[in-house]
């Protein structure tokens, strides 16, 4: 049995739940206790007096491989972006290699920065599988599915089948779970939508797709379907608890009461929306309605990084000019974007620290110059912390990073087998 401690001045057991001077003990895979005696038995001690003991962060809408592009298109809008630039790029360089190198630097990214578990949807995502489990960090993935050829898949015609080859492959992992990933309502026709959500009941599975990225997006689908995304989904019956949708940029008030009543995660990107400059997503009315709104970074080709705190930090920051409202997503409520609805979006025990809770837990450095004074432990990661003051990271009670050190990463090999990629993407 594994077993050891985790010192904090102050535990964040939930946002609106914190208490100081507290032992957070874990046996095995789960939390135990929070005390603030340290049994006489444990003898491995992670944090310290003066650090922040959080819940594990949890990043509901990455590409990971795409880390491998970071840099690579900046300054452009999504559609020119995509179709001139990227899509090209991953026909032209994205295969299991690729993949499998670009999320273990994602991977090792996200858990130096917090980050305990991460929803992806790529191609060849059985090497982000591989990549997540061999790093240790909790993962949903899933398998892209498009109406045309994909750089995992030559016949679209089978990209059902394909999808469900790649569900049973991964249906009883413990750390690494399947998940259903149409592309889009403009990249996925009302068929194809409909087969994979029947894929994702059938396996009890997390459905994820983007929705109403931009303008231009609605307007498509609005030409094609006279229905908007949110509509098209619906009427095909792809809106429930199990999905998953990122984005969310362009809604009717009408479109987030349907997607409050149907019970759908949104996955807000503000980041990527910010940088792609396809809108400011109306997070706070969604959650007025009662949406689950959690975070996700995107991929690193349009963010560029996968720090989920300093995501957040945007986020509540971005909402207060944008409303022109500074009490508009207090800090209560945008960590429980990382941490609680996170864990919610994704069905799993997650996202809290109480005993009998899986024990994915984020340590923050109380000694770093930007984290001291502490007068207000939530107010300071929002506001105040970054990545990079991540000290200790566990992930399914298994050390990840202690004292600011991977111990799940070869580091200085994955960064010469990067550069080896730049250096041959670079050549065209």
């Amino acid at each position: 049995m594994s077993r050891f401690a985790i010192q904090g001045g102050y535990v964040i057991k939930a946002p609106h739940d914190v208490l100081k001077d507290q032992y957070v003990i874990v046996e095995d895979s789960l939390i135990k206790d929070v005390t603030p005696d340290l049994p006489v038995d444990i003898t491995e001690v992670l944090g310290g007096p003066h650090d922040i003991v959080m819940p594990g962060l949890i990043n509901t809408h990455t590409h990971a491989p795409m880390t491998l592009f970071r840099g690579m298109a900046d300054d452009l809008p999504l559609m020119t972006w995509l179709k001139d630039y990227i899509f090209p790029a991953e026909a032209r360089f994205v295969d299991k290699e690729f993949v499998y190198i670009g999320s273990l630097l994602a991977a090792w990214e996200m858990t130096r920065s917090g980050t305990t578990a991460f929803c992806d949807g790529y191609f060849f995502e059985d090497e982000v599988g591989r990549a997540a489990q061999e790093v240790g960090i909790r993962a949903w993935i899933g398998e892209g599915i498009l109406q045309f050829p994909t750089p995992s898949l030559a016949d679209p015609k089978r990209t059902i089948d394909h999808t469900r080859s790649f569900v049973e492959r991964w249906k009883d992992n413990t750390l690494v779970k399947p998940t259903v990933f149409p592309h889009a309502t403009y990249t996925c026709t009302p068929e194809i939508l409909k087969a994979a959500f029947g894929l994702a009941q059938e396996y009890d599975l997390i459905f994820q797709i983007h929705l109403s990225e931009t303008r231009g997006e609605v307007e498509q689908v609005r030409k094609d379907h006279h229905l908007s995304p949110v509509e098209l989904l619906d009427s095909v019956g792809c809106l429930s608890e199990r999905t998953l949708a990122a984005h969310c940029v362009v809604l009717s008030p009408e479109e987030i009461a349907l997607l409050a009543r149907r019970k759908v995660s949104a996955s807000h990107n503000a980041e990527s929306n910010m940088k792609l400059a396809s809108g400011i997503a109306p997070v706070p009315e969604m959650v007025a309605a009662g949406v689950n709104v959690c975070i996700g970074t995107d991929g690193c080709a349009s963010n560029n990084n996968l720090d989920i705190i300093g995501e957040i930090s945007t986020v509540a920051k971005l909402h207060k000019i944008n409303c022109m409202d500074a009490s508009v997503l207090d800090e209560c409520t945008a960590l429980a974007m990382i941490t609680e609805n996170g864990a919610q979006a994704l069905h799993f025990n997650g996202g809290r620290i109480e005993p009998g809770r899986l024990a994915d837990i984020t340590v923050l450095d109380g000694n770093a110059p930007n984290m001291v004074p502490v007068h207000n432990p939530i107010s300071q990661i929002v506001y105040a912390a970054t990545g990079a003051n991540v000290k200790d990271v566990v992930i399914n009670g298994r050390i990840i990073v202690k004292d600011f050190t991977s111990l799940t990463v070869d580091e200085e090999a994955l960064i010469k087998e990067c550069r080896s990629i730049q250096k041959h993407i670079g050549k065209g």
